[in-house]
């Protein structure tokens, strides 16, 4: 059991992890596993956010987590409504103040919003008087996908997270999962070891708790459980390994790779995954994987995020 008491949910906005307790952690958590519950009755729906509107502002492309908010707010009987960049005003120059704002005049009750500026989230939580979910902030953060990766692995390992060893591998610098998970991890007493190439696992990382290794074998001999992360592209500058190829032939997780690993130790990613490339296909789809599970889990997670922030807004939720 974890020995993290539970803390009130007071918090209007989750625009990131840093800021949080361990104790709203496991709020989170405990609303999360009832919610859960719910996924696989016959009448899927609540009718905790009945009368509500959410609205989805995805300014950079996503499947799972925005189809995944979608069902956790049509599960807790919401409105949805999904706005993505193009079809935004935001295109026509409109700030996104003044698109946030007006969406609030529309009556919406809540805005989950990816975007590709660090720190968006929170500026648009400071601005509008509606509950503000991050969803995605450039290389900043990424908040549910932590929370979903860490009741994962709560689920698998047990509640109490510490003194587990888990390495995330891959694409540290760049990744808002990555920074998500490091302070969710560390801030459940987990041990997180940071592995990839030098040039994407800066030594710079150790300031946030955590050891960084740029040697798979030992990364991977004593971890409970391993988090691969992509390669990405799309916030890159400029080259940080020779190639693709390169970067598979010394860190990508394959069947001798996994070898280094114990053998009840499980296999995660974030997604999208990049099959042949950070990790074979065999690995993504064997027994140890548990993938699909967090994909399964991030409507709970997201679930409960949205129950919470919806609750502290004054107008009444109704229990699940």
């Amino acid at each position: 059991m974890s020995l993290t008491a539970p803390l009130p949910w007071t918090r209007k906005d989750l625009t990131g992890i840093e800021d949080l307790e361990p104790g709203e952690l496991e709020t989170v958590f405990q609303h999360a596993e009832n919610f859960k519950g719910t996924l696989t009755r016959s009448n899927k729906k609540l009718p905790s956010l009945r009368g509500r509107t959410i609205v989805n502002l995805f300014m950079e492309p996503s499947t799972r987590t925005r189809i995944a908010f979608e069902i956790a707010a049509s599960r807790l009987s919401a409105d949805v409504i999904t706005i993505t960049g193009n079809a935004s005003s935001l295109v026509k120059g409109e700030s996104l103040r003044d698109t946030a704002m007006n969406i609030q005049a529309l009556n919406a009750d809540m805005i989950i919003m990816r975007h590709s500026a660090a720190g968006s989230a929170r500026y648009l939580g400071k601005t509008i008087d509606i509950p503000v979910v991050n969803a995605g902030d450039g290389a900043h953060e990424h908040p549910t996908q932590a929370l979903l990766d860490a009741f994962t692995l709560r689920e698998h390992l047990g509640k109490d997270l510490r003194g587990k060893k888990i390495t995330i591998l891959g694409d540290i610098l760049f990744s808002r999962v990555a920074r998500s998970n490091i302070w969710t991890l560390t801030k459940l007493g987990a041990e997180v070891t940071l592995a990839g190439p030098s040039t994407l696992v800066p030594r710079d990382f150790e300031k946030l708790g955590v050891k960084v290794s740029h040697e798979l074998k030992p990364a991977l001999a004593d971890a409970d459980a391993v988090m691969l992360l992509r390669i990405q592209h799309e916030r890159q500058t400029s080259t940080h390994f020779p190639s693709l190829g390169e970067y598979t032939s010394m860190f990508g997780l394959n069947k001798f790779r996994a070898g280094y690993l114990k053998k009840d130790a499980i296999i995660m990613h974030p997604g999208p995954i990049n099959r042949g490339v950070e990790i074979d296909s065999d690995l993504a789809d064997s027994k140890r994987s548990v993938i699909l599970e967090q994909v399964t889990n991030g409507i709970a997670v997201r679930m409960a995020v949205l129950y919470l922030c919806a609750a502290t807004t004054g107008q009444p939720t109704e229990d699940a």
